[in-house]
């Protein structure tokens, strides 16, 4: 009976039968074991004037959400937020929430994209207003987004119509490097060893990787800062994942999926968009092959994704995963949690999720009208399941 109710409601209002609820009588995990999961945020949820003038007036991430459509049957599109609703990122109370719920379902901290374009920086007030309230306390870190921002800005472009660029150089290594300092300073940055851990999206970007890190590594040590831990984010060039990050000058990596992996199942959909040329993954698969890792040659991060689509930002041409649900993303996060506990000691134990809310790419633990908190209690489901064979 009450999985035909379950089968009901889900017909009534669109959520899955395994949509989970509010319930604010959780406890939080507490992670004994000490494996931390990072969460990847995304600060696009707030109007600012460069993207007002690009994109219209008002444009944030949910311009891009609320107009997707399905393409193809049982294609989930759009994906609506749930109890957070269309949120703006300007107001203090939205973060709190975020935090409240990071924690309550074992989310250790938060990875912040950070843009920075020769001096200029962009989107930086959602971390701001998280450093200036003491109620915000979850551990955080950066990774800078050090690409061109295009027309077509799913980051897989050629550098055509750029709108605002980057301009790699000794001078402005020196200049993003004191920009990043006073983050680094703050007792709740994640480190490493004592290391503060600062992550690159793109390192193939640079004209000379090893001479950034050096000139990085020089400004920390003269500021009084000590040593950093750089981690290359192994994102959209494949050949990087075979090159040891200490050949770029940097001292570790971390897994960014999807990227890397294809598992097509095109085949066996029918599409309702004709000009459909998109690629439909297989995201059970991709959670099979995750699981199945062969140990890096390197210093490593594991890196896992709940679930993908970016139908939002590429209509016609998504790369869409099907069959993904809270089950699959619990199991391969359970066997990334087991990998990391055998494989990395210390703090090097973190496991990086993408990500909390990018909801133009399908990829949030957030909440949503169809799942509800299915995600974030299979994250929390993982982790106590590992600390349950922690202790055997």
């Amino acid at each position: 009976m009450d999985q035909f109710l379950a089968e009901v409601f889900a017909r009534s209002t669109g959520s899955s039968p395994e949509y989970v609820p509010i319930c604010e009588n959780d406890s939080e995990i507490v992670n004994e074991s000490r494996i931390k999961l990072i969460a990847f945020y995304l600060p696009q949820f707030h109007p600012i004037p460069e993207n007002d003038l690009w994109w219209g007036k008002g444009f944030t991430e949910w311009t891009l959400v609320s107009r997707a459509s399905p393409q193809f049957v049982g294609h989930y599109q759009p994906r609506l937020p749930g109890e957070l609703g269309f949120y703006d990122l300007r107001l203090p109370e939205i973060q709190k929430r975020q935090v409240e719920l990071a924690k309550k379902y074992g989310i250790f901290g938060f990875c912040f994209y950070y843009y920075w374009f020769g001096g200029k920086r962009l989107l930086d007030l959602p971390l701001k207003q998280f450093l200036k309230n003491p109620e915000l306390d979850l551990s955080f870190c950066l990774c800078w987004a050090n690409e061109n921002w295009t027309r077509r800005w799913d980051g897989g472009e050629a550098d055509s119509h750029v709108l605002i660029g980057q301009k790699h150089s000794d001078a402005d290594d020196e200049a993003v490097i004191r920009d990043l300092i006073r983050f680094l300073r703050h007792p709740s940055y994640i480190k490493v060893d004592g290391k503060p851990v600062v992550l690159v999206y793109r390192v193939d970007r640079f004209p000379d990787s090893r001479r950034t890190a050096e000139v990085w590594r020089e400004a920390c040590r003269r500021e009084g800062l000590g040593e950093i831990q750089l981690v290359r984010v192994d994102s959209f060039e494949s050949a990087i994942t075979t090159v040891p990050p200490a050949e770029q000058g940097f001292d570790a990596a971390v897994e960014f999926l999807p990227h890397h992996v294809s598992v097509p199942m095109k085949d066996r959909v029918k599409l309702l968009n004709p000009a459909f040329t998109g690629r439909v993954e297989d995201y059970e698969a991709l959670a099979l092959r995750g699981a199945d890792y062969k140990e890096a040659r390197y210093p490593h991060y594991r890196g896992i994704v709940p679930r993908w689509d970016n139908t939002p930002r590429r209509q016609d041409e998504p790369i869409t995963f099907a069959r993904s649900t809270p089950g699959a993303y619990q199991a391969w996060l359970e066997e990334l949690l087991r990998y990391t506990r055998e494989q990395n000691v210390g703090d090097a134990r973190l496991v990086f999720v993408n990500a909390w809310n990018e909801w133009a790419e399908g990829a949030h633990l957030e909440p949503d009208r169809k799942y509800g908190r299915a995600y974030l209690e299979a994250t929390r489901n993982a982790a106590a399941a590992h600390l349950v064979r922690a202790e055997d």
